[in-house]
């Protein structure tokens, strides 16, 4: 008999890891009323919070739906095991963060697919949320619709086709509002699911797997006659602005604002598949990103932003962006990053615009060892280039830096294999600057794996091949000094080959590698349980010879040992989408390659004919490059204190799930929204001077917390208040301010008892005489000891009783007691915490005792004179 499902609330407490992934109440969330909206949305990034609430892709879109009228949207994520277990065990369904409501209940979900093996995290999430699997199984009964969206759906949807109603391809900006009017639509007229699905399959971008069919060779077609033989790829121009939202309490995988200033890559690097998905190329207007991150900086309080762009320094306003940027910001102590650049178009305009106080990593991408190789991949990377940026970083004060490189890569030779090593040999040495410390790399060295829609993607790669190389380059790289080496594991690069070059067959392995056991694929400590899972499976759909061409590598088109010319005109699993890019065009450039032969950039150089430039999907958009201005010079911390600030406050309801860490960064982005004149430390990395008095457990509330702001200029107590209470969350209430002696002793050396009422929980019912009891024994002990194990391992003895400065009961209910103590509170570690109390009771009454609510009332300060 299964049980009914429990209040969301009751599941989201202080037992669970990171509590505040769940409580859908960040900066930039929107709460809708449920009976405003017509369609109601549930947008999801299938990864544990911390990777999809940083998602750019996914905060735009979430900001998109909400602008829509009668549209609403709310998120959720994967849940962390802990979570995903009390689901289950409590039989309540996956929810949505910001309206608490079971997934069932809203009209669409829409997932992220954006790697090959990311499916089974997908129906995880299916599976906790009560929802079949496939839209077979959803034909019978009143379920959202489940779409998807990304790349990996985008290039080959159809290893996934069968767990989806429909498939978004492209861009979402413009297609997503479409298709809720679509459903706004269908919802008044009363549509099927099937004439509902119909309708959406007339919305260019929109792929319906149920009315299309795979033939024998894995190609797929039409099954009627009134939806499209190819489905078009939709493309949208960036905007900035909807980038602004979403900060999250706890600290995320890309904890900064991240704008982006150009999408699409025209390079033509012929082994990457997002430069082919997303041409023509499309540069944002430098005023856009330069507003976008003035206002989102100043309503977010990011301290930290990141422009985003699949070659950031081909966006030619990149320099004069940067710099006006942090001109603009030079008083808010903010840094710039960057993801991965063009190494030959590193020079000193984009050194000057990265960092600020806070110098942060370079990341280049040379891919191949040698030149000859790079020409083969259509890299447009000289050695001259290589060695002129990596000069350039040097001499600009860096002395690590990341490099990524390839194997695998069609026509590589052992040659091309060791000449990573001789190329980061040669770059250490070539950059060696008198009295500086010698260059160190970081590399990465991933597996080369065939993407549709590129011109490799008829090429055939062999794992064993991976493996030889690898520890061809672990021995050449024995004795280099400075070089730190990751390489990606060959197993899970074999997978995502299998996978992402597959048809409609494979829909069964996957749903049977997640029933396995496989998931978060992309994290390195389920490797070995999810390979096991997928090679099962494999077996299992009798499918084991066709992954053992990818283990041995089937053929090699460099190698002479080609198939039969038509192999490139035989139909492929994805050849009914139009991304724009001509198959022949793929096909020639593949022939490109045997030769060496480099194809130019067509946003700078001529047109390479490709096939995406014309009415359907527009064509390359170059920014005017502006001037680049006067530097005014790098940020100068403040450090005069010329005012300190004490402020009570309390931390009530979900506050009380935010971990002290995280509270510490909420009051520093709180500070900078409010642009009040704060005080910082000196020295390397300067911090705004904030000063909170001491942590509180995870889960407990409290109403009698304190913090100290020191100011560099004279304010009304009554005015900081006001505008520092306009910034928190509500469960942050602001009491009482007060000036203090910015000279006096801090707040936490100040510190020195609290106030407390505990709920104390016992297995079997105690009476209020034996609670008073206990209560008179242990205010009569001069002497109750405790053993205490410090940070470093030593074990040192406390006396707990001296400590307890007052204790009485409060109230009786039938699950326990509720107590009143005091007892000393330091930063110096002499402080009676709740579960030290919890052990008094248990060492006079042999009654094991449980913590239930706990609420801090006061803490109280020495006197400093």
């Amino acid at each position: 008999m299964k049980t009914m499902p429990v209040p969301v609330e009751t599941l989201i407490n202080a037992e669970i890891h990171k509590p505040a992934r769940y409580l859908g109440n960040e900066l930039g969330t929107v709460h809708k009323e449920w009976k405003s909206a017509t369609v109601r949305w549930v947008l999801t990034y299938p990864e544990v919070y911390e990777l999809g609430a940083s998602n750019l892709g996914h905060i735009l879109l979430y900001n998109i739906i909400n602008a829509q009228p009668r549209q609403l949207c709310d998120r959720t994520y994967l849940p962390a095991a802990d979570l995903a277990t009390k689901l289950r065990e409590t039989n309540t369904p996956l929810f949505s963060l910001e309206s608490r409501r079971y997934l069932p209940e809203f009209d669409i979900l829409g997932f992220s697919l954006s790697y090959e093996l990311g499916a089974t995290n997908i129906l995880e999430m299916l599976e906790l949320a009560h929802i079949p699997l496939t839209w077979q199984e959803r034909k019978e009964g009143d379920y959202p619709l489940i779409f998807a969206g990304g790349q990996t759906a985008t290039s080959n949807p159809e290893p996934y086709a069968d767990f989806f109603d429909f498939i978004a391809l492209g861009d979402g900006e413009e297609l997503l509002p479409e298709i809720g009017l679509v459903l706004e639509e269908g919802k008044l007229q009363g549509l099927s699911k099937e004439n509902l699905l119909l309708d959406l399959a007339q919305v260019p971008g929109v792929y319906v797997p149920r009315f299309y069919d795979m033939a024998n060779d894995g190609s797929v077609h039409p099954n009627r006659d009134d939806v499209p033989k190819r489905i078009m790829r939709r493309v949208a121009t960036p905007i900035p602005a909807y980038s602004i939202g979403l900060v999250p309490l706890i600290e995320t995988v890309h904890d900064r604002l991240t704008v982006e200033i150009r999408r699409g890559c025209t390079r033509g690097c012929r082994f990457c598949q997002p430069g082919m998905l997303t041409r023509p190329a499309r540069d944002v207007e430098p005023e856009a990103v330069i507003d976008a991150i003035e206002t989102g900086i100043r309503q977010t309080g990011y301290n930290e932003f990141s422009l985003l762009s699949l070659s950031c320094s081909d966006y030619l306003a990149l320099p004069a962006v940067g710099l006006e940027i942090r001109n603009r910001l030079k008083n808010e102590n903010i840094a710039l990053t960057l993801p991965s650049q063009r190494v030959d178009r590193f020079d000193e305009n984009i050194a000057n615009i990265l960092g600020g106080t806070r110098q942060g990593s370079l990341t280049f991408a040379p891919e191949a060892g040698t030149q000859r190789l790079r020409d083969v991949i259509n890299k447009g990377l000289t050695n001259e280039e290589l060695l002129r940026g990596i000069k350039t970083a040097v001499e600009q004060g860096w002395d690590k830096v990341k490099l990524y490189f390839m194997i695998g890569l069609p026509g590589e030779t052992d040659v091309d294999v060791l000449g990573i090593v001789e190329t980061v040999q040669w770059l250490r040495q070539e950059c060696r600057l008198p009295q500086r410390r010698a260059l160190n790399f970081n590399l990465t060295i991933s597996n080369f794996t065939p993407k549709p829609h590129t011109p490799f993607q008829w090429h055939s790669v062999s794992t064993s091949e991976f493996r030889r190389k690898q520890d061809l380059l672990r021995q050449a790289f024995k004795g280099v000094r400075g070089v730190k080496v990751n390489y990606t594991d060959v197993r899970i690069s074999a997978m995502e080959d299998f996978v992402g070059r597959g048809d409609r067959r494979l829909g069964q392995v996957v749903r049977r590698a997640w029933e396995l056991g496989a998931g978060m694929d992309a994290w390195w400590e389920s490797l070995d349980k999810a390979y096991g899972a997928w090679a099962q499976a494999i077996d299992e759909a009798d499918l084991t010879w066709k992954y053992r061409l990818v283990e041995d590598g089937e053929w090699n088109i460099f190698h002479g040992d080609t198939p039969d010319e038509n192999v490139y005109d035989a139909p492929l699993p994805w050849d009914h989408l139009d991304t724009g890019i001509d198959k022949t065009w793929l096909k020639n450039d593949l022939f490109n390659a045997l030769e060496a032969a480099t194809v130019p950039d067509c946003s700078f150089d001529g047109c390479s004919h490709c096939g995406v430039c014309g009415v359907d999907f527009g064509h390359n958009i170059i920014a005017p490059v502006p001037s680049i201005p006067v530097f005014d010079g790098d940020f100068k911390p403040n450090t005069n204190r010329v005012q300190r600030l004490r402020v009570w406050f309390g931390k009530q309801n979900s506050m009380a799930l935010v971990s002290h860490l995280d509270l510490v960064r909420l009051f520093d982005r709180a500070m900078r929204r409010t642009g009040l004149p704060i005080a910082f430390t000196g020295g390397f990395h300067p911090g705004p001077r904030i000063s909170i008095a001491n942590a509180l457990p995870l889960g407990s509330s409290s109403s009698g917390e304190i913090v100290d702001f020191d100011l560099t200029e004279m304010l009304d107590p009554g005015e900081f208040r006001q505008r520092l209470a306009a910034v928190l969350p509500v469960d942050l209430p602001v009491y009482q301010v007060e000036e203090v002696d910015p000279k006096s002793p801090a707040v936490t050396q100040l510190l020195a008892q609290a106030r407390y009422q505990v709920q104390l929980i016992t297995e079997e019912p105690v009476t209020l005489t034996q609670w008073q009891t206990w209560t008179e024994e242990i205010l009569a002990q001069e002497e109750i000891l405790w053993e205490k194990t410090t940070k470093r391992g030593k074990k040192v003895t406390l006396n707990l009783r001296e400590q307890l400065l007052d204790l009485s009961i409060l109230a009786m209910t039938s699950e326990g007691v509720t107590v009143d103590y005091m007892g000393t509170c330091r930063n110096d570690g002499t402080q009676l915490q709740p579960r030290n109390l919890a052990y008094l009771f248990e060492q006079v009454s042999g009654v094991n005792m449980q913590l239930g609510q706990i609420h801090r009332l006061t803490l109280m300060l020495a006197s400093s004179n």
